[in-house]
C-alpha cells in the first residue's frame, strides 16, 4: 500500500488529521517535525536559533530519505518539505498526496492558539506574521497543487469530516479494502 502524505501549510491539520487517519485505517502515523525534533535532540525552534532554516531543512532532508523507504505509513510532513525537488522525487512514486488547505485567517487563529506554536513552528522570516503566511501559502501552492491526489480545505471542516473525506477518496482510489467509518467502529 502507498503511503498517505498530508501537505499543507502549518496549522491545516495536517499532525490532527494524520493521528485519526492512523487509528481510522489502522496503519502508523509518523510526523517529520516530530522526527527532526527526536534525532536532533531539540526543539524546531532550538535547530533554527542554533543554525537556521538550512539546518532544519537539511535534517527534515534526512528523515524524508528514511521515510521514502516505508510503505503503508501515514506521514505528515513539514509544510516546505516539498519545496526541495529531492524531497518529491523521494516520495513521489510512494505516495498519495493530500493537500490540507486552510484560508490565512484560520492559520493564524489556530496558530496564535496553539501555545507550543512559537517553539515549534518559529517564523519563516521576519516581518508581519499574517503578510509572511500569505506569501509563503501562495509561493508553495503550485508545488502542493502538483502533487496533490485530492484537496481538502479544512477551514471550516472538523477532523472527523476531513478523515471521512479522505476515507471516502481512498475507497473510491481502491487504494484500500473497507475503511470502517467512526461511527461503525466506535
Amino acid at each position: 500500500m502507498k503511503n498517505i502524505i498530508l501537505i499543507g501549510y502549518r496549522c491545516t491539520g495536517k499532525s490532527s488529521v494524520g493521528k485519526k487517519l492512523s487509528k481510522r485505517l489502522d496503519l502508523p502515523f509518523l510526523d517529520t517535525d516530530d522526527l527532526v525534533v527526536r534525532k536532533a535532540g531539540m526543539s524546531v525552534g532550538e535547530i533554527v536559533r542554533k543554525g537556521g532554516w538550512a539546518l532544519f531543512r537539511r535534517q527534515e532532508k534526512d528523515v524524508i530519505r528514511w521515510l521514502s523507504l516505508m510503505e503503508g505509513t501515514i506521514i505528515a510532513p513539514g509544510g516546505g518539505a516539498f519545496e526541495d525537488p529531492e524531497n518529491r522525487e523521494a516520495m513521489r512514486d510512494k505516495g498519495l498526496f493530500v493537500w490540507l488547505t486552510a484560508d490565512v485567517k484560520t492559520i493564524m487563529e489556530r496558530m496564535l492558539a496553539d501555545r507550543k506554536s512559537s517553539d515549534q513552528r518559529p517564523p519563516l522570516s521576519d516581518g508581519d506574521l499574517e503578510a509572511q503566511t500569505a506569501l509563503i501559502i501562495q509561493e508553495r501552492e503550485p508545488v502542493y497543487r502538483q502533487l496533490a491526489a485530492l484537496t481538502i480545505d479544512t477551514s471550516q471542516k472538523g477532523i472527523d469530516s476531513i478523515t471521512d473525506a479522505i476515507c471516502d477518496f481512498l475507497k473510491k482510489e481502491q487504494t484500500c479494502q473497507e475503511i470502517p467509518s467512526e461511527r461503525s467502529s466506535g
